[in-house]
């Protein structure tokens, strides 16, 4: 069974961050995975600004970054996998959801899916949709088409 946590840092934790847990699940089980313990945290663009800039040597936000961990641990006599965390600012998803004109909501979802593929050892070198992983992030987005994290039409 796959356990899935969200938290909050410069935002005040979202009510649709439940929503947000129940799709993390359903890719992970597109995608075959069992046992993960996966951590998201949502934030603005300063803090994922500062992460981008000491992780990665670019002084600028960006909209999702996955923090590799990749170790198993007992809990309770069962192996649990510690795959990473994923870290997701909710300024960078708005300004990509209007760039890209799709809704914050779609947005959300292939930016879940495209840190969990990451996550399971996935990489791109471009933003080429034909490349492997695109190709299967945009798959599985299809395939969860009736699935919404914002109730109502929300916005993130």
């Amino acid at each position: 069974m796959n356990r899935v946590t969200v938290n909050a840092e410069e935002v005040a934790l979202p009510k649709w961050s439940g929503s947000m847990c129940c799709f993390a699940l359903k890719v992970l089980d597109e995608i075959k995975r069992d046992n993960w313990e996966l951590s998201i945290l949502l934030c603005g663009d300063k803090t994922i600004a500062a992460l981008n800039s000491r992780y990665r040597n670019k002084s600028e936000p960006t909209d999702i970054l996955s923090f590799n961990l990749g170790e198993t641990v007992q809990d309770g006599g069962k192996t649990v996998y510690l795959p990473g965390d994923l870290v997701i600012s909710l300024d960078t998803l708005r300004g990509n959801a209007e760039y890209f004109a799709t809704s914050e909501d779609e947005e959300l979802r292939r930016l879940i899916i495209h840190g969990i593929l990451h996550l399971d050892g996935m990489d791109h070198e471009t933003t080429d949709t034909t490349e492997p992983m695109l190709s299967l992030q945009e798959e599985i987005l299809n395939k969860l088409k009736d699935e919404h994290i914002f109730s109502c039409g929300g916005k993130a």
